[in-house]
């Protein structure tokens, strides 16, 4: 392959599943992700479905247009995997039958206590000149084929056996096609919206081509990605990125949640371990969303005492104590009730915080009054309590998570505001 910066690098992605509704190609971003992180940059990416004839026009367009291939997927047992196989016939080579090769799938079968499926057998053939790229995750071998003037790297599709693969057997190798240094910082944010940021940040953009500021938004959050190339040293990559993140950090202050690719779940998490302090949720229309983010964190056990899924009026009253009046008076989804929410789980938990989600998801449940996307989230501790009056857009599942963004980014606001923070 060509040392050059002009040197053309394709990611195909295989398997008729792909061009359907129903299933994604997350691999390809990853690894484009991880080739930008050695400096490399991705020409192209394809996604061609099982038929034969499409497989081999696109395997010979790939490597009439690319120095680097990089093919993901169909290099299992079942007859439409048939990549290992249509790249030996485009580059006029055998396939090669490897007897250790066929042991080592068989013993993934016997530490199962499985016997091998007979069609197993075909992953025990490889292109000839190949290099195998071992599989500790599955019964599929990668391989390395270098032809003197073309790469070309074949990886399984399950991504659990695609990224241990990649990191232990590809990266180090690219490494010595590298034409510069990138250093990269993603900055998340929460509560303000991307005109809002683009006001408070707009002089900032880079002029100097080799570093650049990329916003992306999302329902709940906004995130900011700085990239910067180097010629001289990764060192000298990080140095234009954090003197521009800096600068961004002046700007836009605690609306800045992350700095280092955590999730808002994770960072709540962390500050209410280093203050000590423990938290309880009672949830209507989130129904455990907000629940199974927080506890989707690794030792949330040492903070989160608690939540409750208070769907109906009934569990309000029976579970936390609201008050069938106060209900009765100012409805379900009110500022009243949301606090009496997380009071009455912080009371029955006895938590430092309570936290609550209470409101109207959609797509139905609207009034004029109290339109689908009208949340309040509110938040108790021993000294009083703070309500948020919010209106969300989008379906269901989008406002669902808005919702429990706005409620920990109270609960993380709320700690960074009045809490000794030991970091």
């Amino acid at each position: 392959m060509k040392n050059k910066k002009d040197y053309k690098i394709e990611i195909m992605a295989i398997g008729s599943e792909l061009l359907t509704p129903y299933c994604q190609d997350t691999n390809s971003l990853y690894l484009a992700e991880r080739l930008n992180d050695i400096g490399m940059e991705v020409s192209h990416k394809t996604i061609v479905g099982d038929d034969w004839d499409d497989l081999v026009l696109h395997i010979r367009q790939a490597i009439s247009n690319a120095d680097l291939i990089i093919g993901i997927g169909g290099l299992g047992p079942t007859r439409d995997d048939r990549t290992r196989e249509a790249f030996a016939a485009v580059l006029q080579r055998k396939l090669i039958f490897k007897k250790e090769l066929l042991q080592k799938i068989e013993e993934r079968f016997k530490r199962r206590g499985l016997s091998m499926p007979a069609v197993n057998k075909k992953q025990a053939y490889i292109i000839d000149g190949a290099e195998i790229l071992e599989n500790r995750n599955g019964t599929a071998p990668g391989l390395w084929l270098d032809t003197g003037s073309k790469i070309i790297i074949l990886l399984p599709g399950p991504p659990h056996e695609l990224k241990p693969m990649s990191e232990s057997s590809v990266w180090k190798r690219l490494q010595k096609f590298r034409t510069d240094y990138t250093a990269r910082k993603i900055l998340k944010i929460t509560g303000l919206t991307e005109s809002k940021i683009e006001t408070l940040i707009m002089d900032l953009y880079p002029k100097d081509s080799s570093l650049r500021i990329t916003t992306l938004a999302y329902p709940g959050q906004i995130e900011i990605h700085i990239t910067a190339h180097s010629k001289e040293s990764q060192s000298q990559a990080e140095e234009k990125v954090q003197k521009l993140e800096k600068n961004i950090l002046e700007r836009l202050k605690e609306n800045v949640f992350s700095t280092s690719g955590e999730e808002l779940e994770g960072v709540i998490g962390r500050l209410l371990k280093l203050n000590t302090k423990t938290l309880a949720v009672a949830e209507s229309c989130t129904g455990g969303f907000l629940g199974h983010r927080i506890t989707n964190v690794p030792g949330s056990s040492d903070y989160f005492l608690q939540g409750v899924v208070a769907y109906s009026n009934e569990a309000k009253i029976n579970l936390l104590g609201v008050s069938s009046g106060l209900i009765e008076k100012h409805g379900a989804v009110s500022p009243r009730v949301a606090e009496a929410m997380a009071a009455g789980i912080r009371e029955k938990a006895r938590s430092s915080f309570g936290l609550a989600i209470t409101g109207i998801a959609g797509p139905t449940g609207g009034t004029s009054e109290k339109p689908v996307g009208l949340i309040y989230t509110a938040l108790a501790w021993d000294k009083g309590t703070d309500v948020t009056k919010n209106r969300f857009l989008g379906n269901r599942e989008t406002i669902k998570f808005q919702s429990s963004q706005k409620a920990l980014d109270m609960v993380r606001r709320h700690l960074l505001k009045n809490q000794k923070i030991k970091e």
